[in-house]
């Protein structure tokens, strides 16, 4: 049976996440939160997190951990995100995404666990030290997933694999129950325009975890600085191709136009059809007016939804319960469908 049959007995629903480990970047606007609000708008059902219980998988201070968790909520909606249009909440207080993850974690076999590359690269040398739950990650963010029966997740291309898993253990949990009660959730994954490189080296990908704070763009970076740094962004000496092949072997450059395509809605082509042959001295100004344009009315409602948190804790405690409301019967089914007395 295809996956489109497999998802059509299932009401169609987006979820998706961001761990709140700090610093929101332009990347994750473009990759991930601008995504976000383009699908409320399309007529389906949209759930999006802040995934806290996933941010402790490594140590986080606990005041921080609040500060981030808040912050993160105030990018989203800056950003645009609906809390009428959209559930919005941290996973925290869903305890149902831990019950969930628990039983997946009997269900996911160590054989698909060890499979996870991402656990590799964030664990490195030092994997003996690493917590459970970071190697268990997966397995929670499959239940993050299933606990809404969501049938499509926007997640980066880095992400991709453990929504491969959650399609597996989806298919496990119903073959070994004879059911057919979880969806095979579909990644739908970002475009290369959405994928931001750093400002200071265009071969690696613009990380909140850079030691140089020039080579981001954070959300709250007022109008100066988002200024300031694409002024100072790494680029060559040579003048903008009219074709994409020209970028071919300029990282830096094929950044500098991604950003530009991205934040104006436009294609890198139709971006060097408009600006090929310019010398980044003509085409920086551009890129700049463009994204102060786009990005500071952003910081500047982010800078003042933290001065009200109230706010914000009241948005999240009124998702948290309209998620709850989606949640609770599907774990329900679950502990009845495994032979759990209620």
């Amino acid at each position: 049976m295809t996956t489109e049959a497999t998802n059509s007995k299932f009401k169609q629903r987006v979820f998706s996440g961001i761990q709140p480990s700090g610093g929101l970047t332009l990347g994750n606007y473009l990759g991930a939160i601008r995504r976000f609000v383009d699908m409320q708008e399309g007529g389906i059902e949209t759930i999006y997190c802040m995934v806290d219980l996933h941010a402790i998988t490594v140590w986080q201070d606990p005041a921080a951990l609040r500060h981030q968790t808040r912050e993160l909520a105030a990018g989203y909606l800056a950003a645009g995100l609906d809390p009428k249009k959209s559930i919005l909440f941290n996973q925290s207080q869903v305890p149902e995404h831990a019950q969930l993850g628990w039983v997946f974690n009997c269900i996911a076999r160590l054989g698909w666990m060890n499979r996870m590359t991402q656990f590799k690269d964030k664990a490195g040398k030092n994997a003996e030290k690493a917590s459970l739950g970071l190697y268990a990650y997966p397995s929670l963010m499959a239940a993050d997933i299933l606990l809404y029966h969501a049938t499509h997740v926007p997640v980066g291309e880095d992400q991709k694999q453990h929504v491969e898993l959650t399609r597996d253990i989806a298919a496990k949990f119903n073959h070994d129950y004879g059911v057919d009660f979880f969806p095979m959730s579909e990644p739908v994954i970002e475009g290369a325009a959405t994928r931001v490189m750093s400002l200071r080296d265009g071969s690696k990908k613009m990380s909140k975890s850079d030691p140089s704070d020039a080579s981001r763009i954070n959300m709250t970076d007022d109008a100066d600085t988002i200024a300031k740094k694409i002024r100072k962004a790494k680029t060559d000496p040579e003048a903008l191709p009219s074709e994409l092949d020209g970028l071919k072997d300029r990282p830096e450059a094929r950044n500098l136009v991604n950003i530009y395509a991205a934040l104006a809605g436009i294609s890198p082509q139709a971006v060097l059809d408009q600006h090929g042959g310019q010398q980044f001295s003509a085409f920086k100004p551009a890129l700049v007016d463009l994204a102060v344009d786009h990005l500071a009315p952003i910081s500047t409602e982010m800078a003042r939804l933290m001065q009200h948190s109230d706010e914000i804790d009241a948005i999240l405690r009124d998702g948290a319960a309209r998620a709850r409301a989606i949640a609770s019967p599907i774990l329900q089914q679950t502990y009845d469908i495994i032979g759990m007395l209620r």
